[in-house]
């Protein structure tokens, strides 16, 4: 799997993977961490690229969870294990310090529940009821199911309603469309680039929201032969605009994280550490 090289002197961000102090004998509560079911993105021209979740984007933000006192519970729609996008198991994405990047690899195997996920349907059955928080990492794996997941929009239609903080770093903003109305008919519009997208966007709950997600120029990054090989159908920020969302980004691989009211996001890999301090603290005011 090929690699893409991004320059050193863009990753400011370090991360440190010492081993984590015991948990709290008192759980904080249940944090849902919704992760896809998928293995690839559908790119245009049929061309497809091998994807799944982001390493540090995963592991740094649970992490801080699991030290802050907090129980993550993955799901999935399918209730299957997700998979790793091979191109996030990369120092780079852990301020060069290759340690760092082992020790999270080692600590994902150590996540015995990535093996059986729960199924999103049945967290979708009760409203997502019993769970303080919601988390949902990033790759490109969230924009091939979770972005038209209809018991995922009605979760986050529940966390929205309660208020209940709402985490999600990189691509994973994108899955906020799956709270529309008809997520499947504003995604063909998106991609035939019709004109009709903003108006099939009506009532949808995040509009008028700031947030961030992964930028056009990062991701135009990615679309050469050393990256994702290809296309992709839409950018996530043009998607998230013309559902009615105010998205911020900036300059490519630079931290940027945005909160507004209960909706955390983060921009992309190099965020991942600023967003797992800013979910846990957004957590942590609810809880008193």
């Amino acid at each position: 799997m090929r690699i893409l090289k991004i320059s050193a002197a863009l990753l400011t961000i370090a991360t440190s993977f010492a081993l984590p102090p015991s948990a709290s004998a008192q759980s904080r509560g249940k944090v849902l961490v919704v992760m896809s079911s998928t293995h690839e993105l559908a790119l245009r021209d049929g061309k497809k690229y091998a994807t799944g979740y982001y390493l540090n984007e995963f592991v740094v933000p649970y992490r801080k969870l699991v030290e802050a006192g907090y129980e993550p519970v993955i799901a999935n729609p399918n209730g299957d294990m997700p998979v790793m996008d091979v191109n996030s198991n990369n120092k780079m994405f852990f301020g060069g310090d290759e340690l760092a990047r082992a020790e999270a690899e080692k600590y994902v195997q150590t996540i015995t529940q990535l093996q059986h996920p729960k199924m999103l349907a049945a967290v979708a059955a009760d409203g997502g009821k019993g769970y303080v928080g919601l988390f949902i990492p990033g790759g490109h794996a969230p924009m091939a199911d979770l972005l038209k997941d209809r018991n995922l929009g009605k979760i986050l239609a529940s966390f929205h309603q309660t208020g209940r903080p709402t985490g999600i770093i990189c691509h994973g903003p994108v899955v906020l469309l799956s709270a529309l109305s008809d997520p499947d008919a504003f995604l063909a519009s998106m991609r035939a680039n019709d004109g009709k997208a903003n108006a099939l966007a009506a009532g949808w709950p995040y509009a008028g929201y700031r947030l961030t997600v992964f930028s056009t120029g990062e991701e135009q990054q990615l679309e050469g032969p050393s990256g994702l090989g290809g296309n992709v159908e839409f950018y996530p920020v043009n998607a998230l605009a013309e559902a009615g969302a105010h998205v911020d980004t900036v300059a490519n691989w630079h931290s940027n994280v945005i909160v507004d009211r209960e909706l955390i996001t983060g921009q992309q890999p190099m965020s991942a550490p600023e967003f797992g301090d800013v979910l846990v603290r957004q957590l942590n005011a609810r809880h008193r």
